[in-house]
């Protein structure tokens, strides 16, 4: 089924999707792999600060908790930066015309 047009796409895509979750019946099994992935997951930075586990769980944990507090506060900053520098760039094309 070839989509010519992203409306087309879309329908099929959403088709595929709802397909896929019909037929699932352990829907929080089928996401856990991603959800224990994601850097949302504690478990995420637990692997990623201690890959072979070394560290006794409370350090690890802490130290955990430690990376993704920096994470999402590198990206908060990258997003402060972003908008101030799109203030910027609009009062300056604001002052120019």
């Amino acid at each position: 089924m070839a989509a010519s047009t992203p409306e087309e796409r879309r329908v099929i895509a959403s088709i595929a999707a709802n397909t896929r979750w019909s037929r699932e019946g352990n829907r929080v099994g089928a996401t856990a792999k991603a959800r224990n992935n994601s850097p949302a997951s504690i478990e995420y930075w637990k692997k990623k600060v201690d890959p072979e586990s070394t560290m006794l769980p409370a350090i690890r944990l802490k130290a955990a908790m430690n990376a993704k507090k920096a994470h999402y506060d590198r990206i908060a900053l990258r997003m402060r930066q972003a908008k101030a520098a799109k203030r910027q760039a609009t009062a300056e094309e604001a002052g120019a015309a």
